[in-house]
C-alpha cells in the first residue's frame, strides 16, 4: 500500500496537470467567443441591406455564443473544482510535514466546565481539533467539536466501522470537500431550518393557475395584435394589468427575496453533497443508515434540493430590470416562481432538518476518516468488556513526531488508580495527555497511537487546567475545589476514568500533602479509575495501604553537566528532581 504522503503527491500533479489542461481549454473557448462575436458584426455589416439574412446571421451568432459560453462557464466550474483539489492535496502535505498550526484552532468549541475539553488540548493552537479538522462547512466543524466532546460509550465499533470505510475512499472525500469548499454559505444551517419551518405562505392553493392562465392569454394578445385582429395598444394596457397584479403581492414577494437571496447558494452546495452521498457505495452500518436518511421520500434529496435551487434561481431574475418589467407584465413570474417555492417549503419543510444533518455528519466524518488514512501505523482499539480498561503496547501522544516520540507500555486495570511522579519536564502531563486521548479517540472511533490495544470504554474526566476568574469572583483555589466536587458528584452517578495533574496547587504544601491524600484516598475507597501526577513524593505512600494503587514515574539524570530525559515509564517513585538545578542552570540564583 502506498503511504498517505504518495497519494497527496501523486494526486497533487494529477490536478495541477488537469487544472493547467483546463486554462488552455477556457483560453481556447475566450477566443472562440470573440471570434464569433467578430464574425457576426462583420455578417450583419455586410448583410445590413438585406434583413432578413442579417437577423439569420445575428440569431445563429447568438445561439452559437451562447454555446460557447455555457461551455465556458463549465469548463470553469471544473477548474474551480481541480484547484480544490490542488489546495487539499497541497494542505495535506504541509500537515504531514508538522505545518498545521494556522489552521483553525476551534477555540470557540472550548468549554472550561467540560468533562476533559480544556485540560487536554482538544482545542486550540497546536490542539487535536486544528490538527484533524478538515471540515468544509461550520455546521460539520461543530458536529466534529461535539463528537470530540460527546464522552459517548456507545456503539463504538459501529463508529469504528465507518471510519474505516471513509478512510479506504480519499479520492470520495477530497471531492465532497472540494466541491463543499467551493461555495460560500451566507446563512447558516440553523437559520434556515427555523426559518423554512416558520414560514408562512401567503399565495393560496387557487392561484397555482394564474400565472398559467396569464400567460395563455398574454400569447394570444400577441398573435391577435400582430394580425391586427385588436389594436395594438392593448398590448402595452395588458402589460400594465400584469403588473398591477404582480403589485398587489409584491411586498411580500420582495421579502420572500430577501430572504432566499440569501439561501440559494447552500442549496445548491447541499444538493450537489447530497448527490455525492446518495451515488456512493457504502457497506458499513452507520454509513448506510445516513444514506438511508436521505431517501425515504420516494425521490432523491439531492433532486428535491435541485428543485429549490432552480425556482430560487428563477426569482433571482426579477432583479434584471427588463425581465422584471415584461416577465411579470406578460407572465406574473415572480407570482409563480413565489408559489413555487412556497409549495416546496410546505412539502418538505420539516425534513430539510435531517437533510442537512447527513450533510454535516459526512462533512465532520470525512476528517475522522482522513485521519484514519493518514495514520495507518496507528490502530483501532479492540473493544471489550475486560479487568483492563487500558492495555496498550508502545502508547503514544498523536501530535508528537513519530520519529521523535517516546513511547510507553501502558495497562490499567479496572478501579486501579496510578501515581505519577516525576522531574519537572521529565513526560508527566505529557502521560496524561496521551492516556486521555487514547480515551477520547477510542470512544469517537477513532485508531490511537499505538501498535496494539485493548479497550474496555470508560467516561473521561479531568483536572489538569483550573483557572480563577475576576468576572465570577472566584479564587484559583476555590476554583479548582469547585471542580474537584464536580468530579466526585460525577462519579457517584455512573464510572469515569478520572486524570488529575498536581491538584490542590493554590495551598500550602502541608495542607496540599493531607487534602491530597484525602482526596486520592476517597477516590479509591469510591472504586474509581485513574491516574495522578504528582511532585509531592508523601503521596506515593497510599502505594503500601492500598493494593489498587500504584506509583509508577518519569527520571531525569544530570549528565556532564547536562539534564537528561528518557522520557520512559518506569515503576516506582522518582528520586531525581531538577527545579534547583534548572534554577541555576540559567543563572536564576
Amino acid at each position: 500500500m502506498n503511504s498517505p504522503l504518495s497519494y497527496y503527491q501523486k494526486h497533487l500533479e494529477i490536478y495541477q496537470a488537469e487544472t493547467k489542461s483546463l486554462y488552455k481549454k477556457m483560453t481556447a473557448l475566450s477566443l472562440y467567443r470573440l471570434l464569433v462575436f467578430i464574425m457576426v458584426v462583420m455578417g450583419i455589416y455586410v448583410m445590413f441591406e438585406y434583413w432578413q439574412l442579417a437577423v439569420t446571421v445575428a440569431v445563429s451568432g447568438i445561439v452559437v455564443f451562447l454555446f460557447l459560453l455555457s461551455k465556458y462557464n463549465d469548463v470553469k466550474a471544473k477548474k474551480q473544482f481541480n484547484e480544490a483539489l490542488v489546495d487539499i492535496n497541497k494542505d495535506e502535505i504541509s500537515i504531514a510535514s508538522g505545518d498545521f498550526h494556522q489552521r483553525e484552532t476551534g477555540l470557540q468549541y472550548q468549554d472550561p466546565s467540560h468533562f476533559y475539553s480544556l485540560d487536554i488540548d482538544l482545542f486550540g493552537r497546536g490542539s487535536f481539533f486544528q490538527f484533524i479538522n478538515r471540515t468544509t462547512i461550520n455546521e460539520g466543524a461543530q458536529k466534529l467539536a461535539d463528537a470530540l466532546k460527546a464522552n459517548n460509550i456507545e456503539n463504538i465499533v459501529l463508529r469504528q466501522d465507518a471510519i474505516k470505510e471513509l478512510s479506504t475512499k480519499p479520492q470520495w472525500r477530497q471531492f465532497y470537500s472540494a466541491t463543499s469548499g467551493l461555495v460560500t454559505v451566507e446563512t447558516p444551517a440553523t437559520h434556515i431550518i427555523s426559518w423554512l419551518k416558520q414560514y408562512e405562505s401567503f399565495l393560496s392553493k387557487s392561484v397555482k393557475w394564474l400565472p398559467l392562465g396569464f400567460s395563455m392569454m398574454s400569447l394570444l394578445i400577441f398573435v391577435l395584435g400582430i394580425f391586427n385582429v385588436i389594436d395594438a395598444t392593448f398590448i402595452g394596457y395588458w402589460l400594465l394589468i400584469g403588473l398591477g397584479i404582480t403589485g398587489v403581492y409584491l411586498k411580500k414577494i420582495n421579502l420572500l427575496s430577501s430572504k432566499t437571496d440569501k439561501v440559494k447558494e447552500t442549496f445548491r452546495q447541499y444538493a450537489s453533497l447530497l448527490d455525492l452521498i446518495e451515488n456512493e457505495l457504502f457497506s458499513s452500518e452507520l454509513l448506510k443508515q445516513k444514506q438511508q436518511q436521505i431517501q425515504q421520500e420516494g425521490k432523491k434529496a439531492s433532486i428535491i434540493f435541485r428543485e429549490l435551487s432552480k425556482a430560487l434561481d428563477a426569482l433571482d431574475n426579477r432583479n434584471n430590470l427588463i425581465w422584471a418589467i415584461f416577465g411579470n407584465g406578460y407572465f406574473l413570474s415572480d407570482i409563480k416562481n413565489s408559489f413555487h417555492i412556497e409549495q416546496w417549503i410546505k412539502e418538505h419543510a420539516d425534513k430539510v432538518s435531517d437533510w442537512f444533518e447527513v450533510v454535516s455528519f459526512f462533512d465532520a466524518y470525512n476528517s475522522l476518516g482522513n485521519f484514519a488514512f493518514n495514520h495507518p501505523d496507528f490502530v483501532f482499539p479492540a473493544i471489550q468488556e475486560k479487568s483492563s480498561i487500558i492495555k496498550a503496547d508502545s502508547l503514544g501522544h498523536p501530535l508528537l513526531n513519530k520519529k521523535k516520540r517516546v513511547d510507553s507500555d501502558v495497562t490499567i486495570n479496572n478501579e486501579q488508580f496510578f501515581i505519577v511522579t516525576g522531574a519537572n519536564m521529565a513526560g508527566k502531563s505529557t502521560f496524561l495527555r496521551t492516556v486521555s486521548l487514547h480515551i477520547v479517540m477510542a470512544n469517537v472511533g477513532l485508531p490511537v497511537c499505538a501498535k496494539s490495544s485493548c479497550y474496555s470504554p470508560v467516561k473521561l474526566i479531568t483536572s489538569m487546567r483550573t483557572t480563577d476568574s475576576l468576572t465570577d469572583d472566584s479564587s484559583y483555589f476555590f476554583s479548582e475545589l469547585t471542580r474537584l466536587k464536580f468530579i466526585v458528584d460525577a462519579i457517584v452517578k455512573e464510572p469515569y476514568f478520572i486524570v488529575l495533574d498536581e491538584i490542590l496547587k493554590g495551598t500550602n504544601s502541608t495542607d496540599k500533602a493531607i487534602g491530597s491524600r484525602k482526596f486520592v484516598e476517597k477516590l479509591v475507597a469510591s472504586n474509581a479509575t485513574g491516574i495522578i501526577a504528582t511532585h509531592d513524593l508523601s503521596l506515593c505512600d497510599i502505594e503500601k495501604e492500598l493494593e489498587d494503587v500504584k506509583n509508577y514515574y518519569f527520571d531525569a539524570e544530570i549528565i556532564n553537566d547536562e539534564l537528561y530525559f528518557d522520557y520512559t515509564l518506569k515503576q516506582g517513585i522518582c528520586k531525581n528532581m531538577n527545579a534547583s538545578f534548572l534554577l541555576k542552570k540559567m543563572n536564576i540564583v
